[in-house]
């Protein structure tokens, strides 16, 4: 018995050995999926709404939670404040410069902005593509070329009807400024669990639709589409 014990201990031993001296795997490859920075972009913005650089966050949320309550408590609207800062900046500016010029000392360090024809053209050409597609998008949905993107453009501006009832603009504003500087940052602490609880409610979404396309739009006739 005893032999045997010792062949058994020393046959456990030695699988332990192997397994020890046996090469580590590889770590896991990485999924191609991004995290929140990386989606972000990856720069200083990045660093800001994720709260890495904690000074300029906070100062951004401090910031636009005082001018949202001096919009609120003092009654000005966003033109009326722009053009008495820009008043107030004017005269300031203009009585230096005077000052200035009487007393023989530099005028005020305002640097010359001037607009080149580059800068236009490529900002042209840019919108004019972008308006171009947004008119061509309200085209078919004029005509009636594609009733589900008719459905969706009127439940979007529904919606949007419906905020800008509940909200005005500086509001709206303040909450998509406090909501860059809260969502992301739960997105990136609690990532697994929200995208298993959007992929539930996606799939869910998806078999509400298929009942609706299968029993409603399904049977709506569409016109012909134009060949190209």
């Amino acid at each position: 018995m005893a032999d045997l014990a010792d062949q058994v201990s020393s046959a456990v031993h030695s699988v332990i050995d192997s397994f020890q001296s046996a090469p580590q795997a590889p770590p896991p490859k990485a999924s191609g999926k991004k995290n929140v920075h990386e989606l972000l972009g990856g720069g200083k913005c990045a660093n800001v709404l994720l709260w890495k650089q904690k000074n300029v966050s906070t100062s951004l949320l401090v910031g636009s939670t005082v001018a949202w309550f001096l919009f609120e408590w003092s009654g000005y609207t966003l033109l009326s404040l722009v053009c008495n800062v820009l008043l107030f900046l004017i005269v300031i500016l203009f009585l230096w410069a005077t000052i200035a010029s009487l007393l023989h000392r530099p005028a005020p360090p305002i640097p010359e902005i001037v607009l080149t024809e580059e800068m236009v053209h490529d900002s042209a050409a840019t919108l004019r593509v972008e308006i171009n597609k947004a008119l061509l998008a309200a085209h078919d949905v004029a005509i009636g070329k594609d009733f589900r993107v008719f459905l969706k453009v009127t439940v979007v501006l529904w919606i949007l009807s419906k905020l800008g009832a509940w909200f005005n603009f500086i509001t709206l504003v303040y909450i998509l400024v406090v909501g860059a500087h809260t969502i992301p940052v739960i997105y990136d602490k609690y990532q697994d669990e929200i995208e298993a609880m959007i992929g539930k409610l996606f799939e869910e979404a998806k078999k509400q639709y298929s009942k609706v396309d299968a029993n409603v739009l399904s049977k709506i006739p569409r016109s012909a589409k134009k060949s190209e």
